[in-house]
């Protein structure tokens, strides 16, 4: 399956070499990535506000392989949630725990992780934590759900690709959180996650009119159709209003729904990566989109 090539081609270093060494790729980035330093992220976070569309910083890089690494990583999301307060207030920032060290050391990530949440009550500034690869979502959720009592404004990703979504959702009894749902977007084993799209489709439907029933505030991350409309009409069912909810999309991605859907009395926030590693996160939008294989395609042919 295409999808699954393009997953694992995510994870290849020596394709990630020969693709970065090509100049012919500079327009599949600059579609996709707002730029590599804070600066052109902030200058387009500018741009996307004028159009009424929010914004998430997310600060491009994974895993980390030592701690020192680690520190470096929340040290430059501690700059980013300081650049959002000053530049793009109601911004917020999303984080993935691989590049706080959860995979090296979940005591120090959540060490890490506390800094953060931290740095973005003092600037008023929500941080959103990114759900990746189940062998580190586990601790990815625990971390989540220890911190939310004290941090209620915070949001994490879920994804309906993975199994044990549904049965996590019912763990969170103290403080109902604020969530993002998505499909999912990592290589996983049959048991882990269901690999068929339309499933995929139907499950992210299902939780659709869970988070909509039981989580304060919640955000559909889709460019699919049909989830936007049924998620439009499951919130119209439930009486929870235009404002009480909101659509995120990636940078690059369906820009004119975005319009249309701020047009249309819509909450849009848009994901917006920057930085210099930027291949991991390429190949797995090409892997969710057809169209984003295509227009990779023609950037290597010159078109």
């Amino acid at each position: 399956m295409l999808s699954n090539l393009l997953l694992k081609a995510a994870e290849s270093k020596k394709l990630e070499r020969q693709i970065s060494k090509n100049k012919l790729t500079r327009g599949l980035v600059s579609r996709f990535v707002a730029g590599v330093t804070l600066e052109e992220a902030i200058k387009a976070t500018k741009e996307l506000n004028k159009d009424g569309i929010d914004v998430s910083l997310d600060l491009l890089g994974e895993s980390v392989f030592d701690l020192a690494e680690s520190t470096r990583a929340t040290d430059q999301y501690i700059e980013t949630i300081e650049a959002i307060a000053e530049h793009v207030p109601g911004s917020t920032v999303s984080v993935k725990l691989s590049q706080l060290g959860i995979a090296v050391d979940v005591a120090a990530c959540a060490k890490n992780l506390e800094r953060l949440f931290e740095a973005g009550e003092q600037n008023g500034v929500v941080v959103e934590v990114d759900m990746e690869h189940s062998s580190v979502g586990r601790d990815t959720m625990d971390l989540f759900r220890k911190a939310l009592p004290r941090y209620p404004q915070s949001r994490m990703a879920i994804q309906a690709a993975l199994r044990s979504t549904p049965e996590d959702l019912e763990t969170f009894t103290e403080v109902k959180p604020r969530l993002r749902l998505v499909k999912g977007a990592y290589d996983e084993p049959l048991h882990r996650a269901q690999q068929d799209r339309k499933e995929v489709t139907a499950q992210y439907l299902h939780l659709t009119r869970y988070v909509l029933a039981n989580c304060p505030d919640p955000a559909f991350g889709t460019h699919d159709d049909i989830c936007i409309d049924f998620a439009k009409q499951a919130a119209k069912d439930a009486g929870v209003d235009k404002k009480d909810y909101e659509f995120q999309m990636l940078y690059g991605v369906r820009r004119d729904l975005q319009k249309e859907l701020v047009r249309d009395g819509y909450r849009v926030r848009v994901y917006l990566p920057f930085g210099t590693q930027w291949y991991p996160y390429l190949m797995r939008r090409m892997a969710e989109r057809p169209a984003n294989l295509l227009f990779f395609l023609r950037s290597l042919v010159g078109g």
